[in-house]
């Protein structure tokens, strides 16, 4: 298969950083799917025989990860990799004094490390931020020692379906309101593409249920989640539209009271081949200043 088209995908990413600048500091308070989710990552973990010396964590948010790795991997240097400062100031201060995990600010797509300089990294629902999945991945290919693992969760095209067809009976489509998602079987083509060895793909569905579209509207914006894509609609979305997604999301979802939102969930680990990788792709970045 061709590259993934970027059109649909492409990120404005200043919007995606203020986004998690503001979920900050109650993130845990509404990150039940997240925190599940790299719960499930984890685990995995525990069908892998190796003993990585260096192990990394891109977009690893306020660092919840890091004392599962720590205690998994006592000996390893750890570093967490994420673009949005205010979630670094909060990941910084885990671990023991003598072993704080060192962290990083950068974008995904622009990886300031060494080549062949990690041995396992892990990602939990941060791929949907990146606008080409290809030269993320090419960049984890570079900076994986062979013989190194790449294991992550992303969210597939599934996911927040019924959000996404309650504002389409309002506007007809006409504007893009949910963040997009890639495919799996795409992912697992640019895992091809960037020179990954042995990737397995697989998917669950998670359902969560709310009392409203106010509550469930909180909990994304909680964890940061806004609607990024550079072609969303631009008007104000006013409390009579708002009514009006909430009424139509209740005709055509509701169940006792509740609203369902899905997450597709989306699996993938693949193996770093002794052999150099193919020829990274160009693309644009975002400026990145330090956490102090």
């Amino acid at each position: 298969m061709s590259d993934i088209d970027p059109s649909g995908f492409e990120l404005d990413k200043a919007r995606v950083r203020e986004g998690f600048a503001r979920a900050a500091a109650d993130y845990e308070t509404h990150a039940a799917v997240q925190r599940e989710v790299q719960g499930r990552l984890l685990e995995r973990l525990d069908l892998i025989r190796m003993q990585p010396e260096r192990v990394i964590d891109l977009g690893c948010g306020i660092g919840e990860s890091f004392d599962d790795l720590a205690r998994r991997y006592r000996s390893a240097r750890l570093t967490g990799v994420d673009f949005a400062p205010a979630m670094l100031q909060r990941a910084r201060r885990r671990g023991r004094w003598l072993r704080r995990p060192r962290v990083l600010c950068a974008d995904m797509e622009a990886l300031p490390l060494a080549d062949a300089s990690q041995d396992l990294a892990i990602s939990s629902a941060a791929l949907q931020w990146c606008s080409s999945l290809d030269r993320a991945f090419a960049e984890v290919r570079r900076i994986l020692a062979p013989g190194g693992l790449w294991m992550f969760t992303t969210f597939g095209p599934a996911t927040l379906s019924e959000l996404r067809e309650a504002f389409a009976a309002v506007d007809g489509g006409a504007a893009a309101h949910v963040n997009a998602f890639i495919d799996m079987h795409d992912i697992g083509d640019a895992l091809v593409r960037a020179g990954f060895a042995d990737p397995v793909m697989d998917q669950e569905s998670l359902t969560l249920t709310y009392p409203d579209l106010t509550r469930l509207v909180r909990d994304l914006r909680g964890v940061g989640v806004r609607n990024a894509l550079s072609g969303r609609g631009r008007g104000l979305m006013g409390p009579r539209r708002l009514v009006a997604v909430a009424e139509a999301y209740a005709e055509r979802f509701g169940v006792e009271g509740r609203l369902p939102a899905t997450w597709e969930v989306v699996y993938g680990h693949a193996w770093v081949p002794d052999a150099p990788p193919p020829r990274a792709p160009e693309g644009r970045t975002i400026p990145i200043r330090p956490i102090s």
